[in-house]
């Protein structure tokens, strides 16, 4: 439809001063739209679907592999923190009272101060390969010079730094993935991607415990400081790699053909019913983090965030928790490594039926009772086997997590600067709970912390309300995109102007915009939503 055309039918007319318009596009009007165009804009062809295979392929076996590598490192960095406990740390730097625990809030106090200004200025730079690297090389840098430090305010100064330097990496990759991968394929990669995490807590407190059996005293050095010289360096050599080798975007990455460039494109409309784009110029980024903080599903999810992240804050101690159970620091570190296992494998299948069956409110609440259970029988349980099976339990908080990413990436899903806002949002409220949760686990409640595990159960019915607020919302909202599917619908000068957007963005016309919107829906209980 020209613009011409647009103006004839009122599209394009000016209003007075006051004066509000509605109009109708029925059914006819769609029908000036051949079928073939409106197949070809509303899914890719099968020629396109043969190249989409050979793409996401491509995909998963570079992106996937690097991003997993630099989680791993970036919570064995976070982290060490907790094994360095067993390892003399708290009597190497003379640390008294809540200085343990205040180092361990600090860090993400820093965290969070940075996650939406980070986020915002990723999106705008256009190279997340150079800005998340510099990144990975900073923290790698900040946890090798921990080995170094003397007093309690030498290591809260340097983790507070760790915390500033870390809060690019996890927010800034959610939003990557968001550019590489469709709604239908984000809950997967997603969790694969916090497999990271999980295998962190694994295979960082068996590392942990090696260094602490093999380390200790060499050259001088306590087994926790040959922890952060050993990871930072690691993390450091990770960073540079990623600087080099890690693709930017589809249509920037070299080793696509121009086929699949465009099919990594034309896929990404199709999925968010509209072209994955920001308009031009900075401030773009401005309106993007104010269409965010406009949207009430941006707060309900970070709430929801909020409550998983805060009863997940046992993570923190672990190996605290496990040395209630009567062995030495070698063994309490081992003792970590199963339940963090188990819950990889069971996360990757989680995901799968998630993405299989179109779910994610209910396998976001099905997690919250047996995490609830887990927390019961710890405070309540003292035999070994007890206890230990109530770990296995209390991590089912973390099968939460791939699925609350891509709820995030399909609840908010365009323009780019807007879910680039809210995911650092919803990430930096989410982990404010690991500012204030570690001063709940005070040794004085040692072994079953009960304040701790009452506290953790309030968070997460606190988030099973918000994924009911969530759900509603969406239904919401879905019921409103029923109504623009509907031919005989009255559209308000609003909907005119976003399908006009749409419209010149693709390079089609209004109807066939619209026809786009038809195919979008909101991720609720089935792929029918």
């Amino acid at each position: 439809m020209s613009s011409s055309s647009q103006e004839e039918r009122g599209y394009g007319g000016d209003l007075k001063h006051g004066e509000t318009y509605k109009e109708v596009m029925h059914d006819h009007d769609i029908a000036r739209v051949t079928t073939q165009d409106a197949r070809h804009h509303a899914q890719l062809t099968e020629e396109e679907l043969v190249v989409e295979k050979k793409l996401r392929r491509k995909i998963d076996s570079l992106i996937m592999p690097l991003v997993i590598l630099v989680y791993l490192m970036n919570y064995i960095d976070r982290n060490n923190y907790a094994a360095a406990k067993l390892q003399g740390l708290v009597k190497d730097l003379h640390l008294v009272g809540n200085e343990y625990e205040l180092g361990l809030s600090i860090l993400f106090a820093g965290y969070v101060l940075m996650q939406v200004p980070s986020n915002l200025l990723l999106n705008f730079s256009g190279r997340p390969s150079w800005y998340i690297g510099f990144f990975v090389i900073a923290w790698g840098l900040v946890s090798l010079l921990t080995s170094q430090v003397k007093t309690a305010g030498d290591i809260i100064a340097c983790r507070f730094i760790l915390g500033l330097v870390e809060a690019p990496f996890f927010a800034g990759v959610l939003f990557y993935l968001s550019k590489w991968y469709t709604k239908g394929e984000l809950n997967l990669r997603m969790s694969i991607f916090y497999s990271g995490s999980l295998l962190s807590g694994a295979f960082g407190n068996l590392i942990a415990a090696g260094i602490l059996k093999g380390l200790a005293g060499k050259n001088g050095l306590s087994a926790w400081q040959w922890l952060y010289i050993i990871e930072g360096t690691i993390t450091i050599g990770i960073g540079i790699v990623i600087v080099f080798v890690l693709p930017d975007f589809p249509h920037t990455w070299k080793l696509l053909s121009p086929e699949m460039k465009h099919v990594a494109n034309r896929r990404m409309a199709v999925d968010a019913a509209d072209l994955d784009v920001d308009e031009a110029g900075g401030m773009s980024q401005i309106r993007g983090m104010k269409l965010a903080f406009t949207d009430p599903k941006t707060y309900v999810l970070a709430i929801m965030y909020h409550g998983t992240t805060g009863a997940a804050g046992f993570q923190n101690f672990f190996p605290t928790l496990t040395k209630t159970l009567g062995y030495s620091s070698t063994i309490s570190l081992i003792l970590v490594a199963p339940p963090y296992i188990f819950m990889v494998i069971w996360s990757l299948g989680h995901s799968l039926a998630s993405d299989k069956i179109g779910n994610r409110f209910w396998f976001f609440v099905y997690p919250i009772p047996l995490t609830i259970i887990g927390a019961l029988i710890f405070m309540y349980v003292d035999n070994f086997g007890g206890r230990y099976f109530s770990l296995f339990l209390l991590v089912f908080v973390f099968a939460t997590n791939g699925t609350i990413y891509a709820w995030i990436a399909n609840a908010i899903p365009r323009p780019p600067a807007k879910r680039a806002a809210a995911l650092a949002f919803v990430n930096s409220i989410g982990n404010a709970a690991s500012i204030w949760t570690p001063f709940t686990y005070n040794d004085s409640q040692s072994p079953h912390y009960v304040i701790a595990m009452w506290i953790n159960i309030a968070l997460v019915v606190m988030a099973a309300i918000g994924a009911v607020v969530l759900r509603w919302l969406l239904t919401r909202d879905n019921n409103r995109l029923a109504r623009m599917a509907d031919g005989d619908a009255t559209l308000t000068a609003a909907d005119m102007a976003h399908l006009r957007k749409t419209a010149e963005l693709e390079g089609i016309d209004v109807a066939t915009a619209r026809q786009l919107q038809k195919s979008y829906r909101y991720v609720l209980y089935s792929c029918d939503d």
